[in-house]
């Protein structure tokens, strides 16, 4: 069963102290699947100076270029495609990959949706809880 499916729990993008499948840490191989699955993708305070300065962007010119406000209207978003694609995935890759919120690297181990082992490429890894 899927992580985070055993308990009924996908787990939240905005609490990354969830380990949803203790024992196992799930490696992304980059398939880019999660960056095509329309929805919020978070963006907390403290990621906002370090993705602007990567793009080498003022904050207010990210913010402007790059975020809408969330579903939940409770801080920002990065706006995604027509497709649902999020924005920063260009050339089968993410721009700000280094960068990246804690929402995107925190899945799937720390967040993950219902059907998320169909499209998503991550490799189990058994690690000590």
């Amino acid at each position: 069963m899927p992580a985070g499916e055993a308990n009924g729990s996908h787990g939240s993008p905005g609490n990354d102290q969830t380990v949803l499948e203790p024992g196992i840490n799930y490696v992304c191989q980059r398939c880019n699947a999660c960056c095509k699955w329309p929805g919020d993708v978070r963006l907390e305070e403290d990621e906002i100076g370090s993705i602007s300065r990567y793009l080498k962007l003022s904050e207010e010119e990210f913010i402007s270029r790059y975020t809408r406000l969330r579903t939940n209207r409770k801080g920002l978003s990065i706006i995604e495609k027509p497709n649902h694609e999020c924005i920063m995935l260009e050339n089968g890759g993410c721009l700000i990959h280094e960068v990246k919120p804690r929402q995107c690297a925190g899945f799937p181990n720390k967040w993950n949706f219902p059907g998320w082992r169909e499209i998503c490429e991550a490799l189990p890894v058994k690690v000590n809880p």
